[in-house]
Order: structure tokens, then sequence, then C-alpha cells
């Protein structure tokens, strides 16, 4: 078991599908089942012969008990592909109380990562900051998955937000539609991370998004300092907290409310998360969420 794995988190959210009841390419359903009717392995249902239908398929019990002919369906079983993008910008490294948010970004793609293995999914991996994209293939092994928390805890963040001359990394594993769980802060100077989105929707993945934000960000409540640091750009500013607090809240909540009807334009999942909210909380909070929505 990975370090990044804490059996809290994971009883909370082990009954519970990541996936939910997608609808592209087969992605699976809520208990990893898609509605796909053929020779699958668990009984479904019986249906009468039609002309055309597979006779193999026929079930010669039920004729000799009823002197008709029935095809038996099952369900097929449908496993999808979850990748996992982290961004790996320098302003993941902020840091409020014991964790950074890169740090709650490992514990989360490790919990997710762990569930959807569990489902029977393929599990893969995206590292991504200016200096490029790490790519890991998806697979459904505990070898992999192994493999994948190791480069998770690996993942130092440095420097900005990917550009679009990286974006070839996307492309090369678009034959395949996945579900994307990009964890990130959402920090961005000029739209990057918006443009990276409309990329991934242009290949068609289904793509969540987990917006981190620490406390001391949305409260505006730095203690002792006065002086405050970009950690990508280096620039610097001076804010009196307790005369900015108030505007500075509100139009906080302006743009969390503008970056949330932007991403359900584009038919993305959001969810803001406090990094000093409890994980298990959170997720079960979102996959409870998810799956209602999905039903």
């Amino acid at each position: 078991m990975s370090k990044l794995l804490d059996p809290k988190v994971l009883m909370a959210i082990k009954e519970l599908s990541l996936a939910a009841k997608t609808t592209i390419d087969g992605f699976m359903s809520g208990i990893n089942k898609s509605t796909i009717k053929g020779q699958g392995l668990e009984f479904s249902q019986y249906r009468s012969y039609q002309p055309g239908d597979d006779l193999r398929s026929l079930d010669w019990k039920m004729f000799a008990r009823s002197d008709r002919y029935y095809i038996r369906e099952s369900e097929i079983e449908t496993n999808i592909s979850i990748r996992f993008l982290v961004d790996a910008s320098a302003s993941m490294n902020h840091k409020d109380g014991d964790f950074t948010k890169i740090d709650y970004a490992r514990y989360l793609a490790a919990s997710l990562a762990y569930l959807g293995n569990l489902q029977g999914d393929a599990i893969g991996l995206y590292v991504i900051n200016e200096a490029g994209i790490f790519s890991m293939a998806a697979k459904q092994d505990y070898q992999h998955l192994a493999r994948l928390f190791y480069q998770l805890e690996q993942i130092k963040p440095d420097k900005t937000f990917i550009t679009p001359i990286h974006y070839k990394e996307l492309y090369a594993g678009a034959q395949k539609r996945e579900l994307l769980v990009f964890i990130t802060d959402m920090y961005e100077t000029n739209e990057e991370i918006f443009s990276f989105l409309d990329t991934l929707n242009t290949l068609k993945h289904e793509v969540v998004v987990f917006h981190l934000m620490s406390p001391n960000e949305l409260e505006l409540n730095f203690k002792g300092y006065s002086t405050f640091e970009d950690l990508e750009t280096g620039r610097s500013v001076q804010i009196d907290q307790d005369k900015a607090r108030a505007v500075y809240k509100a139009r906080l909540q302006e743009y969390l409310e503008a970056t949330r009807i932007k991403l359900l334009d584009r038919r993305i999942f959001y969810r803001m998360i406090r990094t000093d909210q409890p994980l298990d909380a959170a997720l079960r909070d979102f996959l409870n969420q998810r799956n209602k929505l999905n039903v």
C-alpha cells in the first residue's frame, strides 16, 4: 500500500463509483457494467428470438421447457480508461498549515486511482507544467498502480503551466476516449488552463476538474505577512490584508462563480475543494453527487 493511501479515505469511498453512468464510447455504468446487451458474463434477461439473431445465443433449455425460441442476453462488462492530470506548476507549492496543494493533489489522485483500479478500470497519469507533459499510459493491474503512486510521489512543482507547444502529447493518446480527472489550482495568467481544457474537449474526453484552494487564500488570512510573492512569476506586491479583505473576498466569489459557469458551458464537471477539508468527506461528497447526476 502506498503511503499516499489513507485507510479511512478508502473505507469512505470503496462502495462508490468514480466513473458513474458516462455515455461516451462504452464507458461503464455506476456498477462497472454498460447497458450494452450481448454475450457477457452476467445474466440480464431473455427476449424472443428475432430473424438475424446469432443462433449461438439461443437458450435450448428454455426451448425445451416452452417450445419457443429465446435469446439469453447478458450485460457485457466494459472497463474504462481513467487518466489523472496533475497541475505541477509552481503555484501548487502554496502551503497552508501542514499541507501544500500538491500534497493534497497527490492524496486525491492516489485515492481515486485506487478506487478506479479496484473497479477494474485502466489508470493513467499526466503530470503537467511548463517543461512539458509526463505521460503514463493507462493500464489495469496492481503493479502499474504502484508505479503510478511512485510517480505521484516524485512530482516537484516548478515554473508555470503548460504551453500549447506541448499539446502533442495529448493527441498522441487520442485514439481512445478517457475520463480525465484534472487536479489544479486554476492559477493562470493568459487563459492557458482554459485553452488546455478546450483542447481536451476537442478530443471528446469527459473531464472532471478539482479546483484546490487553501483557507488562507479564501479568507485572505496570511498572519504576519504584508508582502506577497507570486510563486510562478516572482513578482511581489504589498497588501494591507485587513483593508483589502472585504473587496478581495467579493471579487474571489465573482471569480469562482465565473469559473464554474465557464466550465459548465464546456460540459466539464467542476468541484472546488478546500485543502483543509478532510479528503474522505470531500471525495464521498463528490462521488455521491456524481452518481446522482449520472443516474
